[in-house]
């Protein structure tokens, strides 16, 4: 990629692993990037509580109930940041078949009895205490470690500028194989984001931009044939039917869309206040707490408290592009433009269909929905680009 320069370098270390006094973690961590990060999940609990504490029938009459759980999903989330930093992505490298395959078992074992359906997605495994685990989460953190692998081994090494078509096609094959299971299930939101990770990947690694627009070209002529051919389930058409013609069913499949974008709107500019939203407090805006807790924010905190969130994960893409293009190899690169790709496409998707510019497609808002697996993968994202800046050279 543009502007990406790649050298190899191996930082002071001791014999723990971990890096030395004079070049403490602490120190070097991106700190923006981590209080963005923090803040963004401290105000997804207000927003959560507020979406949840008067819904008896899912909060089974605890108002904190979903609060307290969010708060624990942040916590054991930042747990694994922290975990990520002290093995470092550079050992994780290493371990990148054992947790490949290991996420390609857990997404192979929805489609068993051990898989439940939610909302319309077979991409859930039961656990016991109430809990839930979506496999898919993880496989795009090893979708982003696999190719990342593969795609930076030569080049790393010195053995040559940039990948060849066998390495490519390699690590494309990587990727397709728990895309294709995950497209079984069918969760087609997770499936969008994999392939949007694929190209950042691409993109990042300098591959051949023939692959590119054979990927672009092939990914057109697939998604025509998939609809040809029937292969999507009624209530997914029937999204895409909704967002192309919002007034099409306005009670049915629209409904989702048509209300929150009456929470939002209503919010005008500074909002009704916090806990006051009517839209919010009335219930009338489904799934509320998850993929549309930013009507929440649009309606209660108003243009301003919703362009804060916009702003935060701004702040968040701005340092981790900085972290890619500051690297010191390839691989490095390649894992930050990955987990660039996967958060600003999974923001846009999530605000956009709030807006009605992007069709339903159940992703969460990155820190901010409630969602244990979706947390605690994003935290490990963090803990991956926060390795990849403490163990650059300090060049100042």
């Amino acid at each position: 990629m543009a502007g990406f320069s790649v050298q190899r370098y191996a930082p002071e270390r001791s014999a723990w692993g971990r890096l030395t006094a004079r070049d403490s973690v602490v120190r070097r961590l991106d700190w923006p990037l981590l209080g963005s990060a923090v803040a963004l999940s401290l105000i997804g609990s207000i927003l959560v509580y507020s979406a949840t504490r008067g819904r008896d029938s899912l909060t089974h009459g605890d108002p904190y109930f979903f609060l307290f759980r969010h708060a624990l999903n942040t916590g054991i989330g930042f747990a694994l940041m922290v975990g990520t930093i002290w093995l470092g992505h550079r050992t994780l490298r290493g371990a990148v078949p054992v947790l490949y395959g290991l996420s390609v078992l857990l997404v192979m074992a929805v489609l068993t009895p051990l898989g439940a359906t939610v909302n319309g997605a077979h991409a859930w495994i039961l656990l016991p205490g109430g809990f839930s685990l979506q496999p898919s989460e993880f496989t795009k953190i090893t979708i982003i470690l696999g190719m990342a692998m593969l795609l930076a081994a030569r080049v790393d090494a010195g053995d040559q500028p940039h990948p060849d078509h066998r390495t490519v096609a390699k690590a494309l094959g990587l990727a397709a194989v728990p895309m294709i299971v995950v497209m079984g299930m069918p969760d087609l939101g997770s499936v969008m984001v994999m392939v949007v990770i694929v190209l950042g990947v691409l993109l990042a690694s300098g591959a051949s931009n023939r692959w590119i627009f054979g990927l672009l070209g092939a990914g057109t002529a697939g998604a025509v044939a998939i609809w040809q051919l029937g292969l999507l389930d009624d209530y997914q058409i029937a999204r895409f039917a909704a967002f192309a013609n919002p007034a099409l069913d306005p009670a049915g499949v629209g409904y989702n869309t048509n209300q929150a974008r009456i929470a939002i709107g209503s919010g005008g500019l500074f909002g009704t206040g916090l806990f006051q939203g009517t839209q919010t407090t009335g219930q009338f805006v489904p799934e509320q707490q998850t993929d549309f807790v930013f009507t929440v924010a649009g309606e209660e905190l108003g243009f301003l408290g919703a362009g804060l969130i916009l702003v935060l994960l701004g702040i968040i893409l701005w340092r981790a592009c900085r972290i890619a293009r500051e690297t010191t190899e390839l691989y490095g690169t390649i894992v930050a433009a990955g987990i660039i790709a996967w958060f600003a496409f999974q923001a846009f998707e999530n605000i956009g269909m709030t807006l009605g510019i992007m069709p339903v497609a159940g992703l969460p808002l990155p820190f901010v929905s409630y969602g244990g697996s979706s947390m605690f993968a994003i935290w490990v994202a963090i803990g991956l680009l926060q390795s990849i800046r403490v163990q650059r050279p300090i060049t100042a």
